[in-house]
């Protein structure tokens, strides 16, 4: 399969059948991930890959808990059959893997602006990686799925995985063999999103 093929082909799978993932599989996916480029080569990753059925069910009511309670914030319910839905689409995915970041080898700077500027490049480096896995594991017959769910409830992704103080959860991708074939979403044609030299210039 060639880069090209791999970029048009891969789809955001939600569905698996019941089979088992090897270890050695998932290893292969992060070994991928491992090359991405990163801000001064910091490789500010960290990715915990989660099997076992309980783990997984934990996570998935944790997550669904700390959604219930964010939106009572804003005096809205979720509804139940909602709340359902996510606790199985993460508890039923045979492998997850929770992506993070750690600023451990990022620069550090005395200014919260450009400290917060060190972190966005971390998240940007983690996004890379994040890519790399999906196009390897489509490359291998899985199919994956990002999610951005963490970033709403780190404290309750870092309670039940035990993530340390200085570790940040960021993502969650699914992994499994796919049980379903998405057709490709609509995208925006270049000219809806690419400029040439100033805002607003067509590239074409």
């Amino acid at each position: 399969m060639s880069i090209k093929e791999a970029i048009a082909q891969r789809r955001s799978i939600r569905k698996y059948t019941a089979q088992a993932v090897p270890k050695a599989l998932v290893l292969e996916v992060l070994e991928a991930a491992r090359w991405a480029p990163s801000a001064h080569n910091a490789q500010p990753w960290r990715f915990i890959t989660v099997f076992d059925g309980a783990v997984k069910r934990r996570l998935a009511e944790a997550m669904a808990d700390a959604w219930v309670k964010d939106v009572a914030k804003d005096g809205l319910v979720v509804e139940q059959s909602l709340l359902d839905v996510s606790i199985q689409c993460f508890s039923n995915a045979p492998v997850l893997i929770v992506a993070c970041l750690s600023m451990e080898s990022m620069t550090k700077y005395p200014d919260a602006k450009r400290q917060q500027c060190e972190h966005d490049l971390a998240v940007q480096s983690l996004g890379a990686a994040i890519q790399n896995l999906l196009l390897s594991a489509h490359e291998r017959g899985l199919g994956a799925c990002w999610f951005a769910t963490p970033v709403f409830c780190k404290e309750a992704v870092r309670t039940v995985l035990a993530v340390p103080e200085d570790v940040e959860p960021q993502a969650i991708v699914l992994m499994g063999y796919p049980n379903e074939k998405p057709n490709a979403p609509k995208r925006k044609t270049l000219e809806e999103f690419c400029f040439v030299d100033a805002w607003g210039k067509p590239a074409l």
